[in-house]
């Protein structure tokens, strides 16, 4: 380090050097001077001045220094300042980016776990209905295997009588599986009173020809399948009009249950005289929703025909509840006879006590000293004697 004046200068900065480098240069110049003698005196001078000059210069350059170092601590106290605003506006703004990542992190694993959630309840509603599918699947199946055998199909159409007839009459009303005179059996036999007298329910499901109908694509064979359909309802029609139609056993007349409205709407809307054949045989077609109304109906004739044959026994208990109203007014009468004479036996009864009071407090009240003479005085009356049966 170098002091001057007020100034320290390190060896190592550049213009020390240059200095110093001059200054030694001016010295071997001025020795060399001096060593030649006074010839070169006018050389001195001008020596002299450049040292002079070399002196400002060098004073300039401690100056400039001087200056140069302020100016660096000044742009070095800035640079901490802009470093320190810097930095606390980075830290700032990362804080920031940190707690909105954060935020955002949160609402997305919320949000991740809402959905997951949603897509775990939505699988196994998934799950749930591909259960039901693949039940109803096997549903299906078996119902097709049941509607693809006839007796089972015979079965299936049976059952569904069974459970209507059983939900619109009474238990002892029909009966299923009945065997009539001639050894045939019906499906079910409604007890009605005559006329029209019992009448024979029979299920038929005809499924082959409606399939076909439904199947068929062309007009030709539309015509077909609807000829085969008619042509099996009128076989049905006939079998049952020769099996289940007995006179003097069952009504003039049954009734073809068809356990399908599509099949029975189909016969109405395209094949109506097969159903007016039905009537022509008094055989009535009908469907699940038809046979109910039809079994109310019947219903409704089962419970007229009741109570006509109950009417004869509600006459004779009114007649009997006549004769017992009556004999409880008699009963009544005599009665109230008896209560009445009790009264009056009561009120006797009371009117003799009332006298003996009378005469017990006149005892009691009884002064001798001024007893009257015995001709003066009147005995006691009696009481009248009363008639028997009012004492």
């Amino acid at each position: 380090m170098i002091q001057l004046g007020d100034q320290s200068y390190a060896l190592t900065d550049p213009p020390v050097l240059i200095g110093l480098g001059l200054i030694a240069v001016i010295v071997l110049v001025v020795l060399t001077l001096a060593l030649r003698g006074g010839r070169q005196s006018r050389a001195m001078r001008d020596l002299t001045g450049q040292m002079g000059q070399l002196s400002d210069y060098m004073q300039a350059l401690g100056t400039g220094q001087t200056q140069l170092g302020a100016n660096i601590r000044t742009v070095a106290e800035a640079q901490s300042v802009a470093q320190t605003h810097v930095l606390g506006t980075m830290e700032r703004r990362l804080a920031e980016v940190q707690e909105r990542m954060k935020e955002t992190l949160t609402g997305s694993a919320e949000k991740s776990a809402k959905q997951l959630t949603a897509l775990q309840e939505r699988l196994a509603t998934i799950d749930r209905a591909q259960t039901n599918i693949e039940k109803l699947s096997g549903d299906v199946l078996s119902l097709q295997d049941i509607l693809s055998n006839k007796q089972r199909r015979g079965l299936f159409g049976e059952i569904q009588l069974t459970d209507i007839v059983g939900k619109a009459l009474p238990a002892d009303s029909f009966t299923l599986q009945h065997t009539l005179s001639n050894g045939k059996r019906a499906d079910c036999l409604v007890h009605l009173p005559n006329p029209p007298g019992p009448i024979v329910i029979d299920a038929k499901f005809p499924l082959e020809a409606y399939e076909a109908l439904a199947a068929a694509e062309t007009r030709e064979l539309q015509s077909n399948a609807l000829r085969a359909l008619g042509y099996a309802v009128r076989k049905h029609i006939r079998d049952i009009a020769e099996k289940y139609i007995i006179e003097g056993e069952t009504a003039d007349g049954a009734i073809m249950f068809l356990p399908s409205e599509a099949v029975y709407a189909e016969l109405h809307a395209r094949l109506p005289e097969v159903v007016r054949a039905g009537f022509d045989a008094r055989v009535w077609i009908v469907s699940p929703t038809t046979c109910m109304a039809t079994l109310n109906t019947m219903r409704a004739i089962l419970k007229d025909a009741r109570m006509r044959e109950q009417a004869g026994a509600i006459r004779t208990a009114l007649k009997q509840l006549h004769r017992d109203v009556e004999i409880i007014t008699e009963k009544a009468g005599r009665l109230e006879t008896h209560l009445r004479q009790a009264g009056e036996d009561v009120a006797g009864v009371l009117t003799a006590a009332t006298r003996a009071s009378k005469r017990a407090d006149r005892l009691d009240n009884f002064d001798f000293e001024e007893l009257p003479s015995v001709a003066d005085s009147d005995p006691l009356p009696l009481a009248p004697r009363r008639a028997s049966g009012q004492d």
